[in-house]
């Protein structure tokens, strides 16, 4: 573009070495002459801002560029070579198909009449209008309003040049409103039932994360400077980590969000001291050291999920929940479950209650002579908890739980959140198909689900940070665990989807157990159920509207944070809150209006309650007591199975 002053010619008297006349040169303005004339044509303009995304070394960037695209080769070939040899296990359903078949739905409403058609072009292009004619006057200098605050901080755009540089501002601007423009078509689409309005939703959510602008190299004004400043060094380290992720995927992303050699199951995680006291195929059972001259009379048994490992209640000695129930007075076992192989493939719903829950009840009460457990069921182990004490309520046997907690668990599963998107006939049918194949789920796809589910936070930060910007992500215990996943069998997890996820049976008092119809209704001890309020798994609406299931009185409690957050939040962190309030009735909109909220974590409130129904002490008890002898230290052997 011509810029006044650049084109100024001025005749110099010079020698002219063969016929000494005077000749013309040219007069090139010096950059203060171009600056000053550049802000007089684009007053909004500040030249000295482009200045970090003039390439300085053009050779070395263009080495750097040769090296990352050799580095991007070996990432796809890490990519091709198990599928070239048949090992990539791709025979399971992509969800982009069934992203396109329901957004397809979508479009379909909007371009079957003309007139809706062009309602959808005017709408967007009137935007754009607006968004242009607001860039045009930022260049000029003219006043701009300032642009709304979402109602949420959005990380992606938090560099200074989103705002103040009109080429980023315009992709910035641009990309909001388009995205805005795409779901309003999908919330305003009539015809759709509420499965499809969510799916497609949800599918778009993850389409219009991919594409933002933050996500490349060269419209995010971040990774523009970075790769300027060192001449595309980091583009070189970047494509390196991805060939390195794909080689460790065994073919597919295995994301890394964390440093995982500065941590060390046992070392310097799940630390408290306990002993293995009973093992078989499917879970070992371990007891804790206690800390306290006398415990709580009644045992307390935890059983984790086993979509993950359980040392998520015991990270570290000042996040564990484990050693904090210890530290109370509870003689706290704790179920390690296995990480299955195909040779587990049979092992289903039925296993998991007699050879996990009920193997853990019969090693408590050799160990300890105590009849009543308190028990403790945290997510999916919660859902397994309440069929298996509705079991035990039906039979009219094994009533060796006197108290259950459950935690951001499941029974009623109307409202489960976005990972129902993942769950109707088609896709079910397509899972256990793949599953007869390998026995198994493999953890790669189930991680692959959980981070699409928080997409924001969990995969395009770190594809920006990883892989664009070079950067190795900072060591952080909670990742390294959420990454330490584990294979489900394919028995038990097509049992858990059909039963709870599809069908709901746990909720309707339809599901079978050992050829025994099991009732909620039945289970009437009582019962300490938690949410909390930003969890994506486990709903608050969803557990609250479980608690009115139960036959027993329940306490419900609501926490603040997320599924992980918003349970392992000890005490001494000062951080947070909990609502308490009465019967859980009605709808969970009114009980929360009515509820008290109280400062702190609900652990406290937890332990009075626990304490309210049994608090007599008897002297402590080591781990294994006289009747058995431990196999091992804690946190035991199956806990180390990386998958």
């Amino acid at each position: 573009m011509p810029v006044a002053g650049t084109c100024i010619r001025f005749r110099a008297q010079c020698t002219n070495e063969n016929n000494q006349q005077p000749v013309e040169r040219p007069h090139v303005a010096d950059k203060t002459e171009e600056k000053g004339a550049a802000g007089a044509d684009f007053p909004g303009f500040d030249p000295k801002s482009v200045e970090a995304y003039l390439v300085k070394d053009p050779q070395a960037l263009a080495t750097n560029l040769a090296k990352a695209m050799e580095n991007l080769g070996q990432a796809a070939s890490a990519w091709l070579e198990p599928r070239e040899s048949g090992k990539s296990g791709d025979s399971l359903a992509d969800p982009f198909v069934d992203a396109v078949r329901t957004l397809s739905k979508v479009a379909e409403y909007w371009i079957s009449e003309p007139q809706r058609t062009l309602e959808a072009q005017t709408l967007l292009l009137s935007s754009y209008i607006g968004i242009w004619t607001r860039s045009l006057n930022q260049f000029a200098g003219k006043p701009v309003e300032p642009e709304p605050e979402p109602p949420r901080k959005d990380r992606r755009f938090t560099d200074e040049d989103w705002t103040s540089n009109p080429f980023f501002a315009f992709l910035k601007q641009t990309y909001l409103v388009t995205t805005a423009w795409a779901e309003k078509l999908v919330t305003e689409a009539e015809g759709l039932d509420d499965s499809t309005r969510e799916k497609a939703l949800f599918y778009l959510k993850q389409v219009t994360a991919a594409l933002s602008p933050s996500n490349f190299a060269f419209t995010n004004p971040e990774v523009y400077r970075q790769t300027v400043a060192t001449s595309g060094a980091n583009l070189v380290a970047g494509m390196r980590m991805l060939a390195e992720d794909i080689a460790a995927g065994g073919g597919q992303l295995r994301l890394r969000h964390t440093d995982a050699t500065r941590f060390a199951i046992g070392h310097n995680m799940a630390l408290t001291p306990g002993k293995v006291v009973a093992r078989n195929e499917l879970c070992e059972i371990l007891q804790y050291e206690p800390t306290t001259e006398t415990v709580l009379k009644r045992p307390l048994l935890i059983v984790p999920p086993w979509i993950n490992k359980f040392y998520i209640l015991d990270l570290t000695p000042e996040k564990s929940f484990i050693k904090w129930c210890v530290d109370q007075g509870h003689t706290v076992f704790v179920i390690s479950w296995v990480n299955p192989d195909s040779s587990h493939a049979a092992m289903g719903w039925e296993s998991y209650m007699s050879e996990g829950i009920d193997f853990a009840l019969d090693t408590i009460e050799a160990v300890t002579s105590e009849p009543e457990v308190n028990a403790i069921g945290y997510c999916v182990g919660g859902t397994l908890l309440a069929a298996t004490l509705a079991y035990h309520a039906q039979k009219k046997k094994n009533r060796r739980v006197a108290s259950a907690t459950f935690l951001t668990a499941q029974v009623d599963f109307t409202h489960a959140g976005d990972l129902k998107i993942f769950v109707d006939e088609d896709q079910i049918a397509t899972l256990e198909k793949h599953m007869e194949t390998t026995g198994y789920l493999a953890a790669a796809k189930m991680v692959s689900v959980f981070n699409m589910l928080r997409a924001s936070e969990l995969i395009w930060p770190y594809v920006v940070n990883n892989y664009l910007k070079g950067r190795e992500p900072p060591p952080f215990d909670l990742l390294y665990w959420n990454s330490d996943a584990t294979r489900l069998t394919a028995a038990n997890h097509a049992y858990y989807l059909r039963n709870c996820y599809l069908n709901n049976r746990l909720s309707k008092g339809e599901m079978t157990l050992a050829g025994t119809v099991v009732s909620l209704e039945d289970i009437t001890l009582p019962v300490f159920n938690l949410a909390t309020r930003e969890d994506h798994i486990a709903p608050a609406k969803s557990v609250f509207l479980g608690s009115a299931l139960f036959g027993g009185p329940v306490e419900f409690v609501l926490s603040a944070s997320g599924h992980i957050a918003g349970v392992i939040n000890p005490p001494e962190r000062k951080k947070y809150q909990f609502w308490t309030g009465g019967k859980p009735e009605g709808t969970f909109e009114d009980w929360m209006a009515a509820a008290q909220e109280t400062k702190g974590s609900w652990w406290p409130h937890w332990q009075k309650w626990i304490e309210d129904k049994s608090n007599e002490r008897v002297a402590a008890r080591k781990p294994g007591g006289s009747a058995l002898t431990p196999l091992g230290d804690a946190p035991g052997t199956y806990v180390l199975v990386r998958a």
